[in-house]
């Protein structure tokens, strides 16, 4: 290793070595030099159709590989990705968001440039980010730029959040010091505060007194980096275990131990008794947005909670600070492993989901459509909801061993998913590649949805993943019509013909002929369920299933019940 390197060619080799494989973004005057060096450093250059897309790609690739990089201009491009960007803060992705600004001369003289506001001001974009991004920082000159860049790429993987890194036009070539790439950026370690043992021991004693115990994992789970503990966690102890909706796919649901989702009232109500009941809940990761929650309803008492946060844990109303999760939590591992004290207590009966009610004649809808597609996806399988009923109902999905499902959870901006989707399926080939495994991707998204973010279609195509876009036809925005206006026109979409979206988005006439779906019964469904294509197919693939514009299930029916009644008594 030389002792020198240009700037960039550090960046993108400091990306490499946190295992980032593609980025992500769109070209624009102030990061052009920037991208010169993207595919000579070895890395994937992903072009978006805009930078709102490219920042919801990203997003999707980070939650698949942990880590993911976006390069957007000044101004103008870096506020189209403001989205996506405030959506990764929200549900914790580490995206390393790189933007290109005017060069330092114009800066510094204060230039009325485009892209600006033609003040002389260049940090009020920077100032915005403060708000969305974990950490932020701008690159000045040659000294302090590498330890600039490995401190903000530190913060990501800290916070598992976005960063925001400035890099000058004219910075990209110029030479810096190589010698920190000697040295691997890691989370430092926590040091053990002296109450540690204390708070062992309680959990401990917990533990051992529980008569009804229950384990929920909660979405931030993923950030806390304890997913392989909790696995060891509940095929030891054997105790039932749920899931909220951000932290389904995270656990194996195939374990006897495991019951998918909690939704306290909106579920099954001896899962409701049971975890009511029971005297120690071990919740990992919360996230108690009101959408996550099911209203907060799914929240643990403190009583019976003990909750393993970012820093601290609880235990019934006592908060323990300078906490780390997981080091609790694999001492507490090693303590009741094979500890006759624990208690081996079954959980309530499990609902069986079966699909002989289903009559070929059945209109596909909201209560048959789930149970019908639930058997193609295979393990390691990436599933997707959109916002809008397909989050809804993508929830008691059965998942197979490690696949991973991703749902609307607390940001919930409408075409998310579809962007997400092309990051997610493009992480998943690069993971793939050194064991040579295949795995499909499959998305469930509205036709008002997929309205706000179609071309990114086009990337997939390009890139050549292996996607299945299932689009549910029920004429508009029907989450919205269920929460308010279910007779406005204010909630209806322009009319598209989706089995033509692939002709229009570059994939071949055959493919196009070979790889296009549509059923409105549930007959139709199950033929084309049958297809080879449709399950495990390569390349992009569309299935049109038609559903009633108010057609909905579990809180949304709740809410639209409740908009019909009030609508009766004249409100």
């Amino acid at each position: 290793m030389t002792d020198n390197i240009k700037l960039a060619d550090y960046l993108f080799t400091r990306l490499r070595q946190l295992g980032v494989g593609s980025v992500f973004g769109v070209p624009g005057d102030y990061n052009l030099r920037l991208l010169d060096y993207v595919v000579p450093a070895g890395l994937h250059w992903v072009g978006n159709c805009n930078e709102l897309n490219a920042a919801y790609a990203a997003d999707g690739y980070s939650r698949i590989n942990g880590l993911s990089a976006l390069i957007t201009t000044f101004g103008v491009g870096e506020l189209s990705a403001a989205n996506g960007i405030a959506c990764a803060y929200a549900e914790r992705s580490p995206v390393i968001h790189i933007v290109g600004t005017p060069p330092r001369p114009l800066r510094t003289s204060r230039a009325l440039m485009h892209h600006t506001f033609a003040d002389g001001e260049y940090g009020r974009f920077a100032a915005m980010a403060t708000h969305i991004t974990a950490a932020q920082t701008a690159l000045a000159d040659t000294l302090t730029a590498p330890d600039k860049i490995d401190w903000i790429l530190q913060q990501a993987l800290i916070h598992s959040r976005p960063v925001y890194l400035e890099l000058p036009d004219d910075m990209p070539g110029v030479l810096v010091s190589a010698a920190n790439l000697k040295t691997p950026i890691r989370i430092p370690e926590v040091p053990s505060p002296d109450h540690e043992e204390q708070v062992l021991a309680r959990i401990v004693d917990r533990v051992y007194s529980a008569k009804q115990p229950v384990i929920l994992v909660d979405g931030e789970s993923r950030a806390l980096g304890i997913l392989d503990q909790l696995d060891t966690l509940i095929k030891t102890t054997k105790w039932p275990t749920w899931t909220s909706v951000y932290g389904k796919g995270l656990v194996n649901e195939s374990y006897d131990n495991v019951y998918g989702l909690y939704a306290a009232g909106f579920g099954d109500e001896p899962s409701k008794e049971y975890f009511e009941s029971a005297d120690l809940i071990l919740t990992f990761g919360p996230h108690y947005s009101d959408t996550n929650s099911y209203f907060g309803t799914t929240i643990p008492k403190d009583a019976a909670a003990i909750t393993f946060k970012d820093s601290t844990i609880q235990i019934e109303s006592d908060v323990y600070q300078d906490m780390s999760p997981a080091r609790v939590l694999a001492d507490l591992l090693k303590k009741i492993e094979n500890d006759s004290r624990v208690v081996r207590q079954g959980g309530p009966p499990k609902q069986e989901v079966t699909t002989s009610d289903i009559k070929d004649t059945d209109v596909v809808a909201q209560n048959n459509f789930y149970r019908l597609i639930n058997p193609i996806f295979g393990e390691g399988d990436i599933i997707l909801t959109e916002t809008g009923t397909a989050a809804y109902g993508g929830r008691f999905f059965k998942l197979p061993p490690k696949a991973r499902t991703f749902g609307a959870v607390t940001w919930l901006s409408i075409g998310f998913m579809l962007p997400c989707t092309l990051g997610a399926a493009l992480a998943k080939r690069e993971l793939n590649q050194a064991s040579g495994a295949s795995n499909q991707t499959t998305l469930i998204i509205g036709d008002g949805s997929i309205q706000m973010t179609a071309q990114e279609i086009s990337v997939m195509i390009k890139e050549k993943l292996n996607i299945l876009i299932i689009i549910i036809n029920n004429e508009g925005y029907t989450i919205e019509r269920v929460i308010h206006g279910r007779k406005q026109a204010y909630n209806d979409v322009p009319f598209w013909r989706h089995t033509q979206a692939l002709n229009y988005f570059g994939a071949d006439e055959e493919h196009v002929a070979q790889n296009t779906f549509t059923a409105r019964t549930c007959g139709e469904l199950r033929e084309v369920l049958k297809n080879e294509r449709v399950h495990s197919g390569q390349g992009v693939r569309i299935l049109e299933v038609m559903m009633d514009r108010e057609d909905v299930e579990g809180p949304l029916l709740y809410l639209l019940n409740k908009q019909k009644a009030e609508e009766k008594e004249g409100k």
